[in-house]
Formats: C-alpha cells, structure tokens, sequence
C-alpha cells in the first residue's frame, strides 16, 4: 500500500534464524553402523544386503523349510505348532504382497 514503510519496517534476527542449509541426500548407512561389533562385520553385512535384502534371505529360507516339511508324516505336520505358525506367517506375508503389487499396478 504505501511502499515507504519498508523503512521502519523492523528486520528481527532471533538465534538459529538466519539462512539454513540442508543436507538431503539419503543416508542409510546408520542401519549398518548400528550392528554391534561383536555380532558382525557392517562391511559384510552391507555387501551381503546389496546381494539379497535381509527379507529375500527369510523368505528364501521360509520357502525351503515350507517345502522340507511337506515331506513329514501328515501325523507330524498337524501336530506342528511352529510349522502352522510359519505357514500363517508365510501366507499373511504373501498376502501382504500381492495387495501391495495389486495396489500399484
């Protein structure tokens, strides 16, 4: 309105108010550098994890216990409870991910 004003116009400088830079590359190294030393080597570890991701490794290792129990007695496979809690667990993660890859397309 009136273009003068920006003269008394107060210019306030509170602390941490002044011009900021962000840093916005990802960083996902804090997963690996919080492995104990003592449980393994964050080096391996990251290079096992680009090969296959710690749920490929599960769900591999699901899929070869699944198929490895199949070949038990139906007596023993009935009275399991761990096999029919990995067999729900299995199914309710498959299902997870068929309605994920249904939602996108």
């Amino acid at each position: 309105m009136f273009p003068w004003f920006w003269l008394w116009a107060p210019q306030v400088r509170l602390p941490f108010s002044g011009d900021v830079t962000q840093d916005i590359e990802p960083r996902v190294d804090w997963f690996f550098n919080a492995i104990k030393p003592q449980a393994g080597d964050a080096r391996i570890e990251r290079q096992a994890f680009d090969v296959a991701s710690y749920g490929d490794q599960l769900g591999t290792i699901t899929e070869l216990l699944l198929a490895w129990a199949e070949r038990l007695p139906a007596e023993d496979q009935a009275s399991s409870a761990p096999l029919q809690e990995l067999r729900a667990i299995h199914k309710r993660i498959a299902a997870i991910k068929s309605a994920e890859h249904a939602r996108r397309g």
